[in-house]
């Protein structure tokens, strides 16, 4: 478990990022590969009253900004129990909560969590099963299901899409996840998150080979006219950037 206080894109106001470990896919591009298992060298064990002092010392920032706590990881719905502990505990002391997840998890067992959350954001990785498991290692269809279901269950629901070139920066995909969207999972909004390569230096001190070096960063007209299409489905584009 790591935190990160002072985050402030991954919901609204000062918030801070309980990064919880273990992650049942593997992203070829994965931004925190020091997160994909619970037994890694950046992590530590803790204790659920330890977090919550950590975040009542933090609590001014909340109450002046809106903001609160953003669970995130690694996948914290991978740790299902621990994740609802510090869930209840915190909304009981009334904390905005968000979930930043990979999506592939058991929604009737999270669902009680899933309900004491402001927001929640769920990743789209790519539209496409078969591409989606050469990406990450598994394929994508209790994910797509997860997105229609949080979107029924009126808790606010960002679905992100990291945008790579070589993975899903085309537009015949991204055309594909807008039409699930606006069709499978209307009301839901849209970030659309330039792939980047800021953990890189992560890869090297785990010993880990780099992400391929053929995966590209979409250019800003790119994401713009991404952007555009999106809006044109229907679908609200938002920025936590």
């Amino acid at each position: 478990m790591q935190l990160q206080h002072f985050s402030v894109n991954d919901g609204e106001g000062i918030r801070t990022n309980l990064f919880l470990a273990g992650c049942p896919l593997r992203c070829a591009w994965c931004a925190n590969p020091e997160g994909q298992t619970r037994h890694n060298p950046m992590s530590h064990w803790a204790e659920t009253e330890e977090i919550l002092a950590e975040i009542r010392r933090q609590a001014v920032f909340y109450r002046f900004s809106g903001g609160g706590v953003t669970f995130t990881g690694g996948e914290a719905t991978a740790q299902p129990n621990f994740l609802a502990e510090l869930t209840d505990a915190l909304y009981d002391e009334g904390y905005d909560l968000a979930l930043e997840t990979c999506g592939d998890f058991d929604f009737d067992r999270l669902e009680p969590t899933l309900r004491k959350m402001n927001q929640i954001f769920m990743d789209l990785k790519h539209p496409d099963p078969a591409a989606h498991r050469r990406f990450t290692g598994r394929d994508n269809c209790r994910i797509l299901e997860n997105i229609q279901r949080a979107a029924r269950s009126g808790i606010p629901l960002v679905v992100r899409i990291p945008v790579i070139l070589g993975v899903n920066g085309e537009d015949e995909v991204l055309q594909a996840a807008f039409r699930f969207l606006r069709d499978r999972a209307p009301g839901a909004a849209l970030e659309l998150l330039p792939y980047h390569r800021f953990g890189e230096e992560k890869y090297r001190q785990l010993g880990l080979p780099l992400p391929d070096p053929a995966f590209g960063i979409p250019t800003q007209a790119q994401m713009d006219c991404w952007q555009a299409m999106a809006a044109e489905h229907g679908i609200s584009v938002v920025s936590y950037r």
